[in-house]
């Protein structure tokens, strides 16, 4: 079976601008001979008095032709907007009937995954066939009994119903590779996010203790609360990429630590937190703060076993002129077996171990003196061993689970080897 969709030659690029509930089109993407995808702003959007960039200095506010890097496929601040594994799946399900193991990757391109998607991807853009007409592709309000139905059947390789694939095809320009959807109550907009067949563990509810306790040890996260579908958790992450506005949603632009960083997805292996702290020392409102808060993410993120810290996984909000850290979100506990850890991301060097040793040796990269990096490692881990209890019991996490999450994933005793308290 080949796909029905032709490959598409071109997509417009729409944009909400700061403070708009309503797109306009920014620009078109189009194929070059290469296949790679061009992009050039448009005239009408080029003549507005509050035209933004998409993102600078990657898509400068400009006339004429703008190539992608020359490793890249796209423009990595495009991409940002693009579905990434689970949200491929869904299309290729959708579109095909069946796994993405039995769909060439030649059926389907950037263009094709770009239009296929839901258009309250994350961010400030959606992607369009026609220059003139903006027709968002959504489903209708579904259950989470249907979304969480739909996800696993996908995980299954099974081909959706009609109503299943409206009710998932609203996620599927979200990141990541694990099932999840998109919802809203009409206050708030939220990532739904399932377990997997294959999870050896409460995943869902792990994620949920370390967001919760990464607020208690004082990081700026996204807000987050579990539910219940299908006898199934659920857990429901509050996006901040979006504000109600007179009955609809403003959208706030958001760019990834892989564009900030100018790396293609091939080479997120050499992502570094040097290399972002220097971005955010050049570029970030309020850089000394922002360092501040980037130091303590690396911190919780290794005392609590979260080693999927990848450049994806970080963002800053982009404005048109100026960059601000996100809150952190998917703060997960991975599977551990053994000892030995390392980070998503180089720490310093190409040295990526998940030690506080190695962390502390960093501390002067974000502008921080011993004592205070200290002092921060030394709040969240007492903030862990206090509020451990109370926010398993928010969870309602058994004994059996708080075991196999205490001490393997957070406060596991190689994140401490080599490191000494400070003389008293």
């Amino acid at each position: 079976m080949t796909s029905d969709v032709a490959p598409a030659g071109e997509a417009f690029v729409w944009i909400w601008l700061p403070g708009a509930t309503e797109p306009v089109v920014a620009g078109r993407l189009a194929r070059a001979s290469d296949s790679r995808l061009t992009f050039n702003y448009g005239q009408s959007y080029l003549a507005r008095a509050d035209a933004i960039a998409i993102y600078e200095p990657e898509l400068p506010l400009r006339a004429g032709l703008i190539e992608a890097a020359s490793k890249m496929q796209l423009p990595s601040a495009i991409r940002d907007g693009s579905p990434d594994a689970w949200g491929r799946r869904v299309i290729i399900n959708r579109i095909g009937g069946r796994d993405e193991g039995e769909l060439a990757p030649a059926e389907l391109d950037e263009l094709t995954y770009l239009l296929e998607s839901g258009s309250d991807r994350i961010g400030m853009l959606d992607f369009q066939a026609s220059a003139t007409d903006y027709v968002p592709r959504q489903r209708q309000n579904a259950t989470l009994a249907e979304l969480m139905e739909s996800a696993e059947r996908v995980e299954r390789g099974v081909p959706l119903t009609p109503e299943l694939d409206q009710a998932l095809q609203h996620g599927t320009s979200l990141g990541g590779a694990r099932p999840k959807a998109l919802i809203d109550d009409g206050a708030r907009k939220y990532i739904a996010k399932f377990s997997a067949a294959a999870d050896i563990y409460n995943v869902v509810k792990a994620e949920y203790v370390a967001m919760r306790l990464a607020a208690r040890a004082g990081l700026d996260v996204a807000p987050v609360k579990l539910a219940r579908a299908l006898g199934k958790d659920v857990l429901l992450v509050e996006r901040f990429d979006r504000a109600p506005k007179e009955d609809d949603w403003t959208r706030r632009g958001v760019v990834s630590a892989l564009t900030l960083l100018a790396l293609d997805e091939t080479e997120a292996r050499y992502a570094s937190y040097e290399d972002l702290a220097t971005v955010i020392r050049h570029r970030f409102v309020d850089p000394a703060a922002t360092l501040a808060e980037l130091y303590a993410r690396i911190i919780f993120n290794i005392l609590c076993g979260n080693t999927d810290d990848h450049a994806r996984n970080h963002a800053a909000f982009w404005d048109g002129g100026t960059l601000e850290l996100t809150p952190a979100y998917d703060i997960c506990p991975q599977g551990r077996t053994g000892g030995e850890a390392t980070q998503a991301m180089l720490i310093l060097g190409n040295r990526r171990f998940s030690q506080l040793s190695l962390s502390l040796e960093a501390a002067p990269v974000f502008h921080l003196d011993d004592a205070r990096a200290r002092a921060i490692i030394a709040g969240q881990q007492a903030a862990i061993e206090a509020h451990w209890d109370a926010v398993c019991d928010e969870a309602a996490l058994g004994g059996a689970e708080r075991a196999f999450l205490w001490r393997r994933q957070f406060l596991n005793p190689f994140a401490f080897e080599g490191f000494a308290a400070a003389p008293g």
